[in-house]
């Protein structure tokens, strides 16, 4: 049985939608510098904790009604399954601001289907790729964004030094070229 996962603008619905869904993700896993792409190179295996991103669903909703943004919401059989959020970049992409999946639609073909339209979002607007920037840790988005045809092009030690003293995470930037 196949899944449909329905992608369209978030709705009325999102914000009430989102406290049902569970965004935490398993890390087991984190990338080993050198990040010289294209690939992620790599990995070590780390004692498994649990991570969340805490997004806030209104800032969300909020943030999509400004010019060249958008918030797009994934749907199976009317549930919230995820979400992406776009904007224009200051360098003339399109910025995956976030991207999650839920817990309980993972493996379903919903981040897929996001960033298909995300690709369509960018093309839409005659932007020239998609560019995004995830952890080191967060290994299973890495290995998504591989295979969708990203590729790494950079990173950044010490982006999250500040928030988490000792932080092990390394900031690392994906791009998709349309050309």
């Amino acid at each position: 049985m196949t899944t449909t996962v329905i992608v369209e603008p978030a709705d009325a619905r999102f914000v009430s939608d989102f406290a049902g869904c569970d965004f935490s993700f398993e890390i087991t896993s984190e990338a080993l510098p050198p990040f010289t792409g294209p690939g992620l190179g790599a990995i070590a295996f780390v004692e498994s904790y649990i991570k969340s991103y805490q997004s806030d669903p209104q800032e969300l909703v909020d943030a999509a009604a400004e010019p060249d943004t958008t918030l797009l919401a994934a749907r199976i059989d009317g549930r919230l399954a995820g979400y992406i959020a776009l904007s224009k970049a200051w360098n003339g992409f399109a910025e995956v601001d976030d991207i999650t999946v839920d817990k309980d639609a993972r493996r379903a073909g919903v981040a897929r289907a996001l960033m298909d339209r995300a690709v369509v979002w960018a093309k839409d607007r005659d932007l020239p790729g998609l560019r995004l920037e995830t952890q080191s840790n967060n290994v299973a988005a890495c290995r998504f964004y591989e295979r969708y045809g990203f590729e790494l092009s950079g990173y950044d030690r010490h982006l999250y030094s500040a928030l988490t003293p000792g932080t092990r995470e390394i900031a690392l930037y994906w791009y998709f070229h349309f050309v």
